[in-house]
């Protein structure tokens, strides 16, 4: 009798090792469907996962201490859309377009002209000198806080060419959920962008969770002035730093101060930052958005004038860099999506 109640414990004991495992197994599942619910179950999403899960598993090869678990993010075209324009292009339009009763010459005048009358490809031909003239007659002349209020208040109201929805709504439902996971996962995350700092600033918190000094962007160069005995920061007509190519590894280093374990771009101007982050012994995670789906969004890619991605879609699969297929990947585009 004795040796049969021991043995009865014992698969009573074994029973409930065996649900706690199950248990275990269905909550990891359940939990890795609610990280990242608009991905399809593809290999992107598990790669990504992974890569995390290693991350952060103290033991594992792949174990990164939380202080170091930085993941830096292009915007335009990775976390918001840049089709058929680049949002601040888009805002530099507009602000010529309000600013222009001041200055009837604009008229007649170019890169001006072009921009009132929403020519894209008539800026284009004023070449760069047109478009930093644009820039500096749209984003300097007032303070820091002046011009951050433009921007908010230019979000509040614009509304995307394509489909009629505030700027705001205009990112990816995905990437947004991404974000989210890692951060989850003891992530510290970034934005690394092209685009000016103090244009994204503003807007950045509400739609991605990240605060404003955790953007890296182009700046132009500011001024310290009392102005009314009110100390201020003056934007001046004067490029300080270009955040794009060669300048996001520059740029990571200069006002992150850590070399990145993630790395997620969309294009050429990402380049560098996607070979700076890979590089590094240990680990190190590059993906790469290809805009594939032109029913819901736009697909382009090697020859498009707006986020050209050729020579980093060509290097993707030697540099084991993961390229996420908008249209294979994901569930949603956008969070608006039926």
């Amino acid at each position: 009798m004795r040796r049969y109640a021991i043995t009865t414990d014992c698969l009573l004991a074994a029973f409930a090792v065996a649900l706690c495992l199950l248990f275990s197994g269905v909550m990891r599942s359940a939990h890795a469907q609610e990280a990242l619910p608009s991905w399809n179950d593809t290999g992107a999403r598990s790669r990504i996962m992974d890569f995390v899960t290693a991350t952060v598993t103290e033991g594992s090869e792949g174990y990164v201490a939380p202080a170091d678990r930085i993941a830096v993010f292009d915007n335009d075209g990775t976390l918001w859309s840049e089709q058929p324009v680049y949002n601040q292009l888009a805002f530099v339009f507009d602000r010529v377009k309000a600013l222009a009763p001041q200055h009837p010459e604009w008229k007649s005048k170019e890169p001006y002209k072009s921009a009132i009358a929403g020519d894209i490809k008539g800026v284009a031909q004023n070449g760069q000198k047109g478009l930093t003239d644009l820039l500096a007659a749209t984003h300097s002349g007032m303070t820091t806080d002046q011009f951050s209020k433009i921007v908010s208040d230019w979000f509040a109201s614009a509304k995307h060419p394509k489909t009629g929805r505030p700027y705001d709504e205009m990112t990816y439902l995905p990437m947004r959920e991404l974000l989210d996971y890692l951060r989850a996962n003891g992530f510290k995350t970034f934005i690394v962008s092209g685009g000016g700092v103090e244009f994204m600033r503003p807007m950045t918190e509400k739609m991605y969770g990240i605060p404003p000094e955790q953007v890296v962007g182009s700046t132009i160069t500011t001024e310290f002035a009392i102005v009314g005995d009110v100390p201020v920061l003056k934007r001046l007509p004067k490029l300080d730093f270009v955040d794009d190519g060669k300048g996001k590894p520059t740029g990571i280093n200069r006002f992150i101060g850590r070399k990145p374990i993630f790395v997620a771009g969309n294009s050429d101007g990402d380049y560098e930052m996607l070979r700076w982050v890979t590089a590094a012994k240990g680990p190190g995670f590059a993906m790469v958005v290809h805009h594939t789906d032109a029913d819901r969004e736009v697909a382009y890619d090697r020859k498009s004038a707006i986020g050209k991605l050729d020579k980093a879609l060509n290097e993707a699969e030697r540099r084991n860099w993961l390229i996420v297929d908008m249209k294979a990947d994901w569930k949603k585009v956008f969070a608006f999506e039926q």
